[in-house]
């Protein structure tokens, strides 16, 4: 019963099987290699399009060197007040643009109003030395809340970016899982959208350390090879990075990872949404699940040795507060999480309410 995070769940048998194939032999390094080359040439297939493709090994990487490009060190970088890019990259975003300021903006159920951005643009004119200088926007899909924009929130957010001459950056860590919702195309989601870079994440989906940074405008990658490899995160051996790509996605690979784990996603939030005094605050829109759930129940939960976080009241609305004997949790599902895992939790905590 380990929901703590699909970050907890190894790399599925079709990647593993392809570091083990690309292992064999010599091959040129640094990403100079057949497997990377059909990596991005994959990417380029997938997403529609002729795009400047860049592996790195995290996410972390990916965020704050994809936002790197986008903002100068005086720049500001709008995103969510709860935005992993602001609360969980340990100041990576800052660090890698030499000094851009992270704004972070509220918004309901982890998501960013186009009226809440028009006020944070017009509070940051453009032209004001004393101020830091609008530079990027950073949209989280699926966001840390769980739910997800919609193409046409999307597009409305991106227009009023770029009429204010910002760049868009998308954190795709949930990409697929969030894409399999939506039935939308790679491209509906990314640069039909107005997103002008994507970090495309594959590690929490099925990959080993396997991450991509994809530019939808070449212009803005021309500096990233450069600065991948003064961040230490040009790997030497990059055949496996390619390789896992390779594998990723072949034959909808991923996307057949994000349907399980969003389906095992959406099991959990039903069983407990049946549940007398479980309340759901967030629609279970991926493969995370977030749940206010009695202080009674939680200690059986980790009696039983269950795994998941302790949310705190992060994102939590107004109406949705919580009372003295609730606890706010989150639950992760994975494309390794068995309907058993599931099942065995739900009745935990309806046993224990």
């Amino acid at each position: 019963m380990n929901f703590s995070s699909d970050n907890a769940s190894g790399a599925s048998d079709k990647v593993l099987a392809a570091i083990a194939a690309a292992n064999a032999g010599i091959a040129m390094p640094y990403g100079v290699d057949p497997w990377t080359a059909a990596a991005e040439k994959a990417l380029c297939d997938l997403f529609e399009r002729d795009c400047a493709v860049f592996l790195v090994p995290t996410g972390t990487a990916a965020n704050a060197l994809a936002l790197a490009c986008l903002a100068p060190p005086w720049g500001a970088i709008f995103c969510h007040e709860n935005a992993h890019v602001v609360n969980d990259e340990c100041g990576a975003p800052e660090f890698y643009t030499d000094g851009a300021k992270l704004i972070g903006l509220p918004g309901e159920r982890g998501k960013i109003a186009p009226d809440t951005l028009a006020r944070a643009l017009r509070a940051y004119p453009r032209g004001l030395v004393k101020q830091v200088q609008p530079a990027a926007l950073s949209l989280t899909q699926a966001t840390e809340s769980g739910t997800l924009y919609a193409l046409d929130e999307l597009k409305e957010l991106a227009g009023l970016a770029h009429a204010a001459g910002v760049g868009v950056h998308m954190d795709g860590a949930r990409f697929a899982n969030a894409l399999v919702w939506l039935g939308a195309s790679p491209a509906e989601m990314t640069w039909k959208a107005g997103v002008d870079v994507l970090s495309f994440g594959a590690s929490k989906n099925g990959t080993l350390c396997c991450e991509a940074v994809i530019f939808f405008d070449k212009a803005r990658a021309a500096d990233f090879a450069y600065r991948r490899k003064r961040a230490g995160h040009t790997l030497s051996k990059g055949r496996f990075l390619g390789a896992q790509v390779t594998a990723y996605l072949a034959g909808g690979h991923w996307l057949e990872l994000a349907r399980h784990a969003n389906a095992q996603a959406a099991r959990l939030a039903q069983g407990l949404a049946a549940i007398p005094r479980v309340r759901l605050p967030f629609a279970c829109q991926a493969n995370e699940v977030f749940a206010i759930v009695s202080r009674k129940a939680e200690t059986a939960l980790k009696a039983a040795g269950a795994g998941y976080y302790d949310w705190g009241a992060r994102g939590l609305a107004d109406a949705d507060a919580l009372r003295p004997d609730e606890v706010f949790i989150r639950l992760v599902a994975s494309f390794a999480t068995r309907e058993e895992e599931v099942d065995q939790f739900v009745a935990s905590v309806r046993s224990h309410t």
